[in-house]
């Protein structure tokens, strides 16, 4: 497995547990409504079932996100290089790792760390379609494309 299979793999993994967290928790909801609804009445009783219910909408938009960044990431072929930087490049620019899929948190495989950033990202709208060698500058600070996977 190459370096970048190895990322794409970890990253695929990160959300898939998200995504299990998220589903977990929203059951765990539904079974609490259902538990509070066969013991309580009242006004307190509403109240905490619309406390609940807004709380599993909020999961569920949650989990909307996370599916939609597993969607991105599964449609990603961690084997094709490009000579241009696309979706699903790793790029080492100024000796930092990015990997141009969706915004995830950094992570750290065979010691190094890696950014996973969108390509709508100022940096990743910048790194679209460019090669090695491309130069630029984003907040005072200029980068160097060292490499492309």
């Amino acid at each position: 497995m190459t370096f970048k299979q190895k990322i794409h793999t970890h990253y695929l993994q990160l959300v898939q547990d998200r995504i299990d967290v998220f589903k977990d928790m929203i059951v765990a909801l539904t079974e609490d409504s259902k538990n509070d609804a066969k013991g309580s009445a009242g006004d307190k009783h509403e109240t905490a079932l619309s406390m609940m219910h807004i709380e599993q909408e909020k999961l569920n938009r949650k989990l909307r996100e996370v599916l939609d960044q597993k969607t991105v990431l599964d449609k990603i072929d961690a084997t094709t290089i490009a000579e241009t930087i696309i979706v699903g490049s790793l790029v080492k620019a100024n000796g930092i790792y990015l990997y141009l899929s969706v915004a995830l948190p950094k992570i750290n495989v065979e010691g190094i760390n890696i950014i996973a950033l969108s390509p709508q990202s100022p940096l990743g709208n910048k790194l679209m379609g460019n090669q090695e060698g491309f130069t630029f500058e984003i907040n005072s600070t200029k980068y160097l494309v060292e490499n492309i996977e």
